[in-house]
């Protein structure tokens, strides 16, 4: 196969606003190096790690909510999950699903032709469990908002499925960062799960995910959305920020609280565990600075977990999950990869259901 030597890219040129992406008709094609496979990329879905990273929200002296905008003071020693500087230019984009096409030295050939969806998880070959030795694709490498993009071979994981390129592309960030959450958090059957953020990527995955664990999902959402979020599966569905809670919750006892969302009512979400309950995060799209009782904390015997860095396992799972059909997709929305400012702008403004996902 002939491969051209340029590609269309959208490329982050540094922190700020949405202009900071750039439509490139003529970006160098990654070649893969010794280990890594190249992959003609079919879609690519959009995440917040997206607009985060960009926009410099990670960053310690930034303390708002994330609004996809730019701050007016962003440190760069610690811009990304990670806390290490990220270099510019960069081609975002974790999720990708598309086909390898080339590999470098030292992987088998068979694997031309495969169909692949994309681990964002970069880790050291030697110590895969060390979580300081781990990047993420498309933060400390480039990623998939591209028409080729190279990776770790063992990041480029096969799929057999009849879903297409862009549903499959909904899965690995934000299906894995609700699995790891719940791996994290220990659930299982006997829990009650409450979910702030319903019906974003990750809470619609967390939905589908604590359903297939057995536990019962109490989910939290827009009026709006209560019908996209009753299709994911949760036994109970409330108000985005019901103004009591425990009224609203009825006689439900909740025993993990898996939390994307952060904000002012993050207290409320504390104050409602039972005793020896769990609380779960991996975000903080409402703002990452909360008030806590230390009180309520430890004298309901409380369990925080933070969930970032997944388990080497949770991976090759999702693709059992795909696979055996336990797990569907949620997609909102596609747009060609030229169009990737609208698709951000669209998924910032989380009017949508699920995950948006752009296609070169």
């Amino acid at each position: 196969m002939t491969l051209p030597e340029t590609m269309r890219a959208v490329v982050t040129m540094g922190h700020g606003d949405i202009d900071q992406l750039a439509l490139h008709t003529d970006w160098p094609r990654p070649e893969p190096a010794k280990g890594e496979v190249l992959i003609r990329v079919g879609a690519c879905g959009l995440n917040n790690t997206d607009v985060n990273t960009r926009s410099g929200w990670y960053s310690k002296t930034v303390t708002d909510a994330t609004t996809g905008g730019a701050f007016e003071e962003v440190g760069e020693d610690d811009p990304t999950w990670g806390g290490a500087p990220i270099t510019f230019p960069r081609i975002q984009g974790a999720d990708v699903c598309g086909k390898i096409v080339a590999v470098g030295a030292g992987v088998d050939a068979t694997r031309i032709g495969e169909r692949v969806i994309t681990d964002g998880w970069l880790r050291d070959a030697n110590e895969p469990d060390n979580m300081n030795k781990t990047g993420y694709f498309g933060s400390e490498r480039d990623g998939g908002f591209a028409e080729f993009t190279t990776t770790p071979s063992r990041n480029a994981l096969a799929i057999q499925s009849d879903l297409s390129d862009a549903e499959l592309a909904t899965f690995s960030c934000s299906y894995s960062t609700a699995e790891g959450m719940l791996t994290r958090a220990q659930v299982g059957p006997k829990d009650a799960v409450l979910i702030p953020g319903a019906s974003g990527g990750v809470g619609g995955a967390l939905v589908q995910l604590a359903k297939r664990r057995g536990a019962r999902v109490i989910a939290m959402a827009s009026d709006a959305k209560h019908k996209d979020v009753a299709a994911l599966g949760a036994d109970m569905i409330l108000s985005r920020t019901p103004d009591n809670l425990r009224t609203a919750l009825g006689d439900e006892k909740v025993t993990v609280v898996a939390d994307v969302v952060g904000g002012p009512y993050w207290p409320t979400l504390i104050d409602i565990l039972e005793r020896g309950g769990r609380y779960t995060c991996s975000g903080a799209i409402a703002g990452p600075m909360v008030e806590l009782d230390l009180r309520t904390f430890y004298l309901r015997d409380l369990t925080f977990t933070g969930s970032t860095v997944i388990t080497p396992e949770v991976m090759p799972n999702l693709i059992r999950y795909i696979e055996a059909g336990e797990i569907k997709p949620a997609l909102a929305a596609t747009y060609p990869l030229d169009q990737l400012r609208e698709a951000q702008a669209a998924f910032i403004a989380k009017t949508h259901t699920g995950n948006i996902v752009v296609c070169p």
